[in-house]
């Protein structure tokens, strides 16, 4: 299975603090050191500072001003006039808040993630660290039984949060453990050829009055666009990669509004899952021997380093970080 079938997958994703949770800003502190920490055992570029903007609707943006100043962030506030004249590649509405070099394009293709045969960063930074490189089986618990499961199956259960309802509910529920209603959406974002240099873009996030919409450049493939989570909801077993001809025009109807820095006119769209718990935190818990973590989509990858702190941790003994754990009441105020 490539990792095109899933979440992960294309040559950049964004690594960015602008959270309104404090938690959340926290942890992003905690995963930047970890990745710098990672650059540095593995002597590569994997993030690339270019700063970062959000934009739109004042109770989101001001509310993340807030938990920056709190964390002691650097930022700064614009007008929509002057966060144009400095990116104009971008047209700004409502309150702009700006952040740079806290914020970055992540390079996970061949680079962060670790792939068979490689030359990534995080392979080399492994050997140095003892580890061999290779890609074995793992064993996978089945209550008292122990099946092996192999790279492809890897991939698609263990590795990728859209098939862990499938894969786990009903081991965790004979351990009286339930998953929240994981939802699995196929996304439709698109890279659209930049008009500008590399330079010009930062990464961006708008907080629009409708859905919120993320921005980043892909250098050598454009600037990709796109909404957050409004795709139909799949099996991801049965996907048909196809994009959803109103949900595209809507996309590039967007751009060409919001986005005048490259051409609305020739999309290259990209199909992906999201899987998300119905708060959009995280899952990540342990019941004996089963070890989940699922609901990454839309804001993970940025924390891959401290996530795998944590899993590890978790499957050799720790306890579960409460806000991410089985036990935790759902939104709705039900166990």
């Amino acid at each position: 299975m490539g990792t095109t079938t899933a979440s992960s997958h294309g040559a950049t994703r964004i690594f960015r603090q602008g959270y309104a949770d404090p938690e959340y800003v926290a942890l992003t502190s905690r995963a930047l050191a970890l990745w710098e920490a990672l650059e540095g055992a593995a002597d590569e570029e994997l993030i690339v500072r270019t700063g970062a903007v959000d934009h739109g609707r004042a109770e989101v943006v001001d509310a993340i001003a807030a938990a920056l100043t709190d964390a002691g962030i650097p930022h700064e506030t614009l007008s929509p006039d002057a966060a144009a004249a400095r990116w104009p590649g971008i047209a700004f509405e409502g309150h702009v808040l700006a952040r740079h070099g806290r914020s970055h394009p992540v390079r996970p293709r061949h680079r962060a993630v670790p792939h068979p045969g490689g030359t990534d960063g995080a392979r080399r930074a492994a050997l140095r660290h003892g580890g061999d490189g290779a890609r074995r089986p793992r064993r996978r618990r089945d209550r008292d039984a122990v099946r092996r499961v192999h790279p492809p199956q890897l991939v698609r259960g263990g590795g990728r949060g859209s098939w862990a309802p499938a894969l786990v509910g009903d081991l965790l529920a004979g351990r009286g453990a339930g998953l929240p209603a994981i939802r699995v959406t196929q996304e439709q974002p698109a890279h659209f050829p930049s008009r500008l240099p590399d330079q010009a873009w930062p990464s961006f996030v708008h907080w629009a009055a409708d859905d919120d919409v993320y921005g980043l450049l892909t250098p050598g493939e454009g600037v990709k666009v796109g909404f957050h989570g409004t795709g139909p909801v799949v099996d991801p077993d049965h996907r048909d990669f196809t994009p959803v001809p109103a949900e595209a025009e809507r996309l590039q109807a967007y751009v060409a509004r919001y986005v005048p820095g490259v051409d609305a006119t020739k999309p290259t769209f990209i199909s992906c899952l999201y899987d998300n718990s119905p708060d959009e935190d995280f899952v990540i818990d342990r019941r004996g021997p089963v070890t989940v973590a699922t609901g990454f989509s839309g804001h993970g990858f940025k924390f891959a380093p401290l996530l795998g702190d944590m899993i590890a941790d978790l499957a050799t003994g720790g306890a579960a970080h409460p806000r991410f754990s089985l036990s935790k009441p759902s939104p709705s105020g039900t166990p």
